[in-house]
């Protein structure tokens, strides 16, 4: 397994606090599917850890409350043929999502007017739209 999977900045996913599981996987592989255990589910236990700053740890309880088993994240993975590629696979998934979980919230909008210049610019378009429906309309033919 290559090193360390980043979360943001400096603070990474502790191989120590990763919980691996292998299963066998479903789908294509031939004879040899039915013998390995080539599907991954990564464990992380996102409440005890010490890996994250409290701020952050904070935000991902709140935002993963949902996907979490008694403070604990799950990540499955069975897309691939061999065990190798879906650990890779797992282990970036669970970093991405903790790292979309950790983000700091969007700023709030400020509130602008609408200069007036637009708004007449569009009342007037308007306007010339509503006219030229208006002289499509049989009324006058007569």
């Amino acid at each position: 397994m290559p090193g360390p999977y980043v979360i943001r900045g400096s603070v990474s996913l502790p191989e120590a606090e990763l919980l691996w599981r292998f299963s066998r996987s479903s789908g294509p592989g031939g004879q040899h599917v039915n013998t390995s255990d080539s599907q991954v589910e990564l464990r992380f236990d996102l409440a005890k850890t010490e890996a994250l700053p409290p701020v952050w740890k904070e935000r991902a309880l709140a935002k993963l409350a949902g996907r979490l088993v008694d403070g604990v994240i799950g990540v499955r993975a069975s897309e691939h043929r061999s065990q190798w590629r879906n650990r890779e696979t797992a282990a970036v998934r669970l970093a991405s999502l903790l790292a979309e979980a950790t983000a700091p919230p969007p700023k709030p909008r400020r509130a602008t007017r609408i200069p007036r210049g637009i708004n007449e610019r569009r009342l007037r378009e308007k306007k010339q739209r509503s006219d030229t429906k208006r002289g499509r309309s049989g009324r006058d033919w007569g």
